[in-house]
Order: structure tokens, then sequence, then C-alpha cells
């Protein structure tokens, strides 16, 4: 590489998506799509740029400060590269709460952007799954996204046993902070120290703890009341509610928290089971007045956000990536250049019959086009010369299974459609 030559990396912790990468990545899109829509949800989307200020009262101040992609634009406004969506669709939700039929059911898959350090399951630039019921204050709304979630799971071919949701409740949470006595502008600092406490050592995180509360006894106190509380008459309800959805892998676990300052109740984080990718892979929970930062009255909110990075970890620890197949159909391998303008014709008929099909344009030897066509991973190969243009008929070969046959252009479709599943 010459001195001045542009490098061919991309930016730090963003990804390039090859042809195999983005069929990957459209496999992952696809399968949360059809989980959300069997559920009755309604697909939006909204700008990767937001103000700021939306992210400041109620993002938690690590992300605000330390993570996000914000700059000023040339009209002198702070402006920030989304890093989540729920104060974007609480932004829209306000904007029009008159107008909307509640309950709604939304959902979105958008990408986000974080300044962190890149590392298994974390990169700068991320795509994630947003699902949001809005106007149900009740456990079914709890119950029904817990089974989204589950459902998102199942349609990328998850069994049960492969991973667990783990449920807690903030109002335990605040209940502790109550009988403690912790102040409530040490709480949401208390909160972010519980959301890492599973990666920490116990004696660093009691030590944490014990600095954020300015008492190493109210540390030990608190400590004490959180790993005593194993449920409540809530979280056995919801148990309860969810197996009317099939969803049997629940477990209560109230060290989760959330990091996130606008949780107001149900908080779950889905967890993989397999040892090689023990982690949390997403989660979410109840944020009943996020919405009141827009001047409005507070909605019943619940929903998720399910990201493409961990889901991709997902799938391979489990062997569930899918084998990629290329959108290309047939290929045309032109025999000599005086059969190309049949070739462009031929193809033009068989696109308005819906196969696709990629005529070779190179004019290399028959045996490279088929060579390439096979490398491409095409399934069907035709080759056209002028024997083909004259006779009307056209030796179709299978490149997976070596098998050929001779048909009439007509038939070529029916052929194809017969045999592509």
């Amino acid at each position: 590489m010459k001195k001045d030559d542009l490098s061919t990396d991309p930016y730090k912790g963003v990804r390039d998506f090859y042809p195999e990468d983005q069929f990957v990545q459209d496999y992952i899109f696809d399968h949360m799509r059809s989980a959300c829509e069997l559920f009755g949800y309604e697909e939006y989307a909204a700008s990767i740029l937001e103000p700021a200020e939306l992210y400041r009262s109620k993002t938690s101040d690590e992300i605000v400060n330390e993570q996000t992609y914000t700059f000023t634009d040339r009209g002198d406004r702070e402006v920030t590269l989304r890093p989540e969506m729920t104060p974007t669709v609480a932004r829209m939700v306000a904007a029009r709460s008159r107008e909307i039929p509640f309950p709604a059911r939304w959902f979105s898959i958008g990408n986000f952007f974080r300044y962190e350090r890149p590392q298994k399951g974390r990169l700068r630039e991320f795509w994630q799954l947003n699902a949001d019921i809005f106007g149900v204050p009740g456990i079914e709304a709890d119950a029904e996204i817990i089974a989204l979630a589950h459902a998102v799971m199942r349609h990328l071919g998850a069994e049960e046993r492969d991973f667990e949701i783990r449920v807690s409740d903030r109002r335990i949470l605040e209940n502790i902070y109550d009988n403690v006595g912790v102040p409530a502008d040490s709480r949401a600092v208390i909160t972010r120290l519980l959301d890492r406490r599973a990666k920490a050592e116990p004696a660093a995180f009691e030590a944490s703890l014990a600095e954020a509360l300015d008492s190493g006894e109210k540390a030990r106190a608190f400590i004490d009341e959180l790993d005593r509380t194993t449920s409540s008459a809530f979280l056995e309800n919801l148990r309860t509610t969810l197996e009317y959805f099939d969803v049997r892998n629940m477990v209560v676990d109230t060290s989760i928290t959330r990091g996130f300052d606008y949780y107001t109740g149900m908080v779950f984080e889905v967890f993989d089971t397999n040892e090689s990718n023990r982690r949390a892979l997403f989660g979410g929970g109840r944020y009943d007045r996020l919405l009141e930062l827009f001047g409005g009255a507070s909605l019943p909110a619940v929903g998720f956000g399910m990201g493409d990075v961990t889901a991709r970890d997902f799938l391979e620890a489990h062997t569930l990536l899918p084998a990629y197949t290329p959108t290309t159909e047939l290929m045309l391998a032109v025999v000599e250049p005086e059969a190309m303008t049949h070739a462009l014709k031929l193809a033009q008929d068989l696109r308005r019959e819906d196969i696709a099909v990629a005529v070779n344009l190179s004019g290399k030897r028959v045996g490279d086009q088929f060579r390439q066509a096979d490398k491409l991973k095409v399934p069907f190969i035709v080759a056209v010369g002028s024997k083909e243009r004259d006779s009307g008929r056209y030796t179709v070969k299978n490149l997976i299974t070596g098998v050929e046959i001779t048909l009439p252009a007509d038939r070529i479709a029916e052929h194809l459609f017969s045999n592509l599943g």
C-alpha cells in the first residue's frame, strides 16, 4: 500500500456488509419482522438524527456524556446520532397522542450509534429491533412484550432451552431504596451500578456501592435485602400469565435492573444459555412516565430492544446461521458475441415471469462463465449461442445436482419455479 493510498478498512467499530453478510442481516431482520407482525405490531421509522436534549433527562448519564456521537450543525443546533430508540418513539407518540388509537403496537428496525470500546456483542454502529405497546397499564401488556421477545427467538430457530428470560420489577428496587433510606438523587447512580453487578467482583461491587451511598453499613444492608428478595406476587402472576403464551422459560432474577433511568416497573433480559456465549442478549421493560417529558400526561408503555450483533452471535453459538443463497436464480452464459443481444432479450422475457436473471457480460469462455456461476452459488445456468437462438430451445443446467434438461423458452420459468422451492 502506498503512503497516500486511502485505507480499505472501515471506521473502527462499524461493519461493511458484503453480500453473504447482508444475507444473514436480512435473515435476522425478516424473522424479527415476521414475529412482530404475527403479534399485530405495525412498523414505523424515524431519522437517526435527534436534538441532543432529547437524551439528557432520561437516558443514562454514561451514554449521554461518554457514548453519544454529538455535534453542532451549521445552524448552531446540538445534534446526536441516536444511541437508542425509546426516547424517539416516545417523542413520536407524544406528538400525535390525540390521534393515535390506543393501545398502539409499534415496531421498528433501525441503526444506532454509541461511541464505546468495540468488543464481543458491542459495536459503535448497530441495528436493533424495537417493539413497544402503548396504552395498556396491566400485566397483560408486560406478558405480551415478553412473549413477543420469546417469539422472535423462536422464529430465529432457538429452542426454549437455548435461552432464558430473566425478569424483575423496578418497584422491588424502589421499595428497597425506601427501606434502606437511599436518597432519591443517589438512586440513578446505584441502579447503574447494579446493572453492572454481574460483571464485577463482589468485593469491588460492595466497595463501589459503599462509596455511592457514603456508608459501608448501608451498602451491606442494601445488598442483604436485595439478595433476600427472590420474587413478588406480581412476578409470580406474570409467570402464570406467560404460560398462556406458551412461554415457560421465565426466571425471576431480582438482580436485573436495566441501566436506563426511565424504567418504572417490570424489566427483563434474555440470556443465552450456551456456555460459549453466556451473556445477556437484549432486554426491555415498562416505562410509564417517559411521555411526560413532552408536556403531556403519562401513558402506559412497555417494550424491548434487540440488537443485531448479539443476535448474530447467538445464531453462531447455536449453529443456527443460515446458509447463503444468492438472489440470482439463473445465469445466462453467452457463447459468442453475436448471441449477446438475444441473451439480453431472453433475460428480459424471463424477468417478466419473475425469474431473477443475470447475463454474464464478461466475454470469457463458456467454461469460465459456468465456473463463475458455480462460485457465486447461482443454482441454474443456460448457455446462449447461435444454436439456441435459431432453434428456440435451451439447455437448463442445475449447478447443484448437475441435472440438465432442454426446453423451449416459454417453459424455462415453469421448470425453475418447480425446482427452486
